[in-house]
């Protein structure tokens, strides 16, 4: 069977087309823009692809177009696929036909953790030799690759809450049909989408109602949200993790504070201790859910806090892209206001007294709303200085919004401009913190080059 995935280049999408080739499936597609990592990726599998949503690539033929959420009506592509009358389905639902009908599924859902709290679920499994597939947003380290087919019966999906294509409105986790689900957390996101957080509890109840009573939810019990979502209706026997000061059945007992080591409880009774190179409470979180997750499919605690020792993290998650001159370049995905502040916690956690300069693109559709432009400023506090690309496409007043920062924030309008701020501005020690949602224009490895430049000894000089 011939399937063509519309969308191919983004990572949800091109999961799919790995797992399709794996399966069996002839597999082509297309996209916009096909580059690095998932031109490389899709190379690799031998997936023929055309840049571009031009009508002419059905004339490929195939039995099945899947359509990727970015594609709308007026697409060429889309406009003659519905002429000829094509058939036609959406990324999860050929997912969910395809592959999960048979599988057990664990899916992690939440606003922030997903693709951090997938890749350790997966890695715990992987370690103790179930084989398990999985669809994660990311590129998890321990697996190099953001999908893979693996073996009956178990499949890890990161359970996004974005819409699933034009043609169907609903979060695209109501497709898979969970037997194990995290619930991570749930705050207001995605503004293009929802007009507010009820609607997203809405979408979030919807998922509960897919889980059997034979099944398993791990939510988090520190967030009320999720308590009003369970208050809609819960048939399935739920688990909670959280702060050890709370009512919840797992917990983390850090004794020394920085997350580098702590003892895993459940119910009160010591289960397991973690050592692992990861930062932050919020990590620490995401790892309880994870060995609860595991531990519903038969995985000792103590079991999974030794996979998790082995964990190396996902790119783009506080990623070390570079060191110049005693300059430390990171790469974050952080793009709401929550994501920020925890991540700048984990960095500080780690850093110390050290300078720490953030660098924000305000990318996502919800900041380009301006829905958490209140929120933004609170979420770097812990940043000694921040700098922003101010792009003339926000549509909000971004200096105005972050006034309260004072002379601790800049703005560059580009991100050549933004580059030579930031390199003139460093100074040895200085942890920079580039956190997007995107591409961010290349401005990381830009950034790297401009300070080699200024390092004693090259032809530009030293370093600022």
């Amino acid at each position: 069977m011939h399937v063509h995935i519309l969308g191919i280049a983004g990572t949800f999408m091109g999961g799919i087309a790995a797992i399709a080739k794996a399966a069996g499936f002839r597999v082509t597609g297309s996209d916009l823009n096909v580059y690095p990592p998932m031109s490389t990726q899709l190379d690799a599998l031998g997936i023929d692809y055309v840049q571009g949503y031009g009508a002419e690539q059905l004339d490929l033929r195939p039995d099945m177009v899947v359509v990727g959420n970015a594609l709308s009506r007026g697409s060429p592509v889309v406009e003659a696929m519905l002429d000829r009358g094509l058939r036609y389905t959406s990324g999860p639902l050929w997912l969910a036909e395809q592959v999960l009908k048979d599988r057990h599924v664990l899916a992690v859902a939440g606003t922030h953790g997903k693709t951090t709290t997938s890749s350790m679920l997966a890695w715990i499994l992987e370690h103790a030799g179930l084989n398990p597939g999985f669809l994660i947003g990311g590129v998890p380290t321990n697996f190099h690759s953001t999908a893979r087919l693996g073996s009956a019966p178990y499949f890890v999906i990161e359970a996004d809450e974005y819409d699933t294509a034009f043609f169907d409105k609903r979060a695209k986790f109501v497709h898979y049909r969970p037997r194990t689900a995290i619930l991570n957390n749930l705050e207001y996101d995605h503004a293009d989408i929802y007009p507010d957080v009820a609607a997203i509890r809405g979408q979030f109840n919807q998922l509960i109602r897919t889980v059997p009573s034979a099944g398993r939810l791990v939510v988090n019990g520190d967030d009320a949200e999720l308590g009003l979502t369970l208050a809609m209706g819960c048939w399935t026997p739920c688990e909670t993790f959280g702060d050890a000061r709370h009512d919840v059945d797992w917990s983390a007992h850090d004794e020394a504070g920085e997350s580098a080591r702590f003892a895993v409880h459940q119910r009160g009774q010591h289960v397991a201790e973690v050592e692992w190179t990861l930062l932050g409470k919020h990590n620490v979180m995401n790892a309880l859910a994870a060995i609860a997750a595991a531990h519903h499919v038969g995985i000792d605690p103590a079991r999974a806090a030794l996979a998790l020792r082995e964990f190396r993290g996902v790119k783009r998650r506080m990623e070390i892209r570079g060191v110049v001159g005693d300059v430390t370049i990171y790469d974050d995905f952080a793009h709401h206001p929550t994501a920020i502040e925890t991540t700048l916690q984990g960095l500080r956690a780690r850093v110390g007294a050290a300078r720490i300069v953030a660098v924000v693109e305000p990318r996502s559709n919800s900041m380009k709303l301006g829905v958490h432009r209140d929120q933004l400023a609170p979420s770097l506090a812990l940043a000694d200085r921040s700098w922003f690309l101010n792009s003339p496409d926000l549509g909000w007043d971004l200096p105005a919004a972050l006034g309260s920062l004072g002379g601790r924030a800049s703005f560059a309008a580009t991100v050549e401009a933004l580059v030579q701020g930031l390199a003139d501005d460093s100074r040895p020690g200085d942890q920079m913190l580039v956190m997007s949602n995107g591409g961010f224009g290349g401005l990381q490895d830009k950034l790297l080059a401009e300070l080699r430049k200024r390092q004693p000894g090259s032809a530009q000089g030293g370093l600022s």
